[in-house]
C-alpha cells in the first residue's frame, strides 16, 4: 500500500487529496477513488 496524493477539478475548483491504494492500482483507478473522494466530502 502506498499513498498517492491527487489533485481533483471539482465544480471548477481545485483540490488536493491523497488516497491509500496498492502498487498494482492502475492510474485510472487512483484518479476515479480521489474523485469519489472529493465529491464525497464536498457535495451537500
Amino acid at each position: 500500500m502506498i499513498e498517492v496524493f491527487v489533485t481533483v477539478n471539482y465544480k471548477d475548483k481545485n483540490y488536493q487529496t491523497n488516497v491509500i491504494v496498492n502498487k498494482e492500482m492502475t492510474l485510472e483507478k487512483i484518479k476515479q477513488l480521489a474523485e469519489e473522494q472529493v465529491i464525497k466530502q464536498w457535495d451537500f
